[in-house]
């Protein structure tokens, strides 16, 4: 059973992870959307695990219903200058100094917005992919998203400068609208096939691939911090039980319920950004050396 730290008197809870960093100066991070709230991206979960809006598009109702497709692409076209335009919070800009410093073996993310990258952080396995890019579902043909956006703000000219509430992964609230009218471009390359981004939907598999480079990426590492996630979808859980059953020490930062409570060394419910900058002047204070 797991012990939450939280609150606790002169920083017990970032001296705890700052010790079990300097034992164990390898660490695989999994992050997700808590990461990247600070960067004006909402999350999707409130602090008991439950959704906060109403569940994103699933694979099957995108893949299978042009209307469904027509709704995902008008409010996209809305919402996602919002995480096309998000620049890093501290918390990337703090594990990518980590990771230079060398204490970070790489990092998994859930999320689909590339601030890690932006950050700095070079060993990063996107595991919901990447929402910067556009495939073709028939003929594989990868389109830059601003290039559609571009194509679709062309062929609907009355949805361009629509205000809207923002969701997760550039989504927008746009209810009570009739979608019937929103124009798709055919791929440019087959003419026919679908375009759906470069991500992982709800009800999707993480590609076989990524998910053996991510799992490798965790048994080449000496410990799991996991920043910013509840955990409640299985594609990231995985890793927390992967690493429990293996022994490794399991650290969160997360604010309210996570599925892994339960095996965790320990839990830091606090803030992210504060944690982690004062991990990096710990170890930064203690001259520590990487082991291996």
């Amino acid at each position: 059973m797991s012990s939450v730290v939280t609150g606790s008197p002169m920083g017990a809870d970032e001296q705890a992870l700052i010790d079990l960093v300097r034992r164990h100066p390898r660490l695989c991070v999994l992050t997700g959307a808590g990461v990247s709230t600070d960067s004006g991206i909402p999350d999707y979960r409130n602090e008991r695990g439950e959704w906060k809006r109403p569940p994103p598009m699933t694979h099957q109702v995108y893949m299978k219903s042009h209307l469904g497709r027509q709704r995902y692409w008008a409010r996209s076209l809305v919402g996602f200058r919002l995480l096309a335009h998000a620049s890093p919070g501290r918390a990337h800009r703090t594990l990518a100094e980590l990771e230079a410093q060398g204490f970070i073996e790489g990092i998994i993310t859930q999320n689909v917005d590339r601030l890690h990258q932006k950050a700095g952080s070079r060993r990063v396995v996107d595991l919901h992919g990447r929402a910067d890019l556009v495939r073709c579902m028939q003929c594989n043909l990868l389109v830059r998203r601003h290039v559609l956006h571009d194509h679709l703000a062309t062929l609907n000219p009355d949805w361009v400068g629509m205000e809207a509430e923002i969701a997760p992964d550039g989504d927008a609230y746009l209810e009570d609208v009739d979608f019937s009218s929103f124009r798709l471009p055919d791929c440019p390359r087959c003419g026919h096939g679908i375009l759906k981004p470069e991500v992982v939907f709800f009800g999707d598999n993480v590609p076989r691939w990524r998910l053996a480079r991510a799992m490798s990426m965790l048994d080449g590492s000496q410990a799991l911090l996991v920043v910013g996630s509840s955990l409640m979808v299985f594609s990231g859980f995985r890793f927390a039980r992967h690493a429990a059953s293996k022994g490794m020490p399991l650290v969160c930062i997360n604010r309210g319920h996570t599925r892994a409570d339960d095996l965790f060394t320990f839990k830091i419910d606090g803030a992210i950004d504060q944690t982690l900058t004062a991990l990096l002047a710990g170890l930064e204070g203690s001259n520590a050396s990487v082991i291996g």
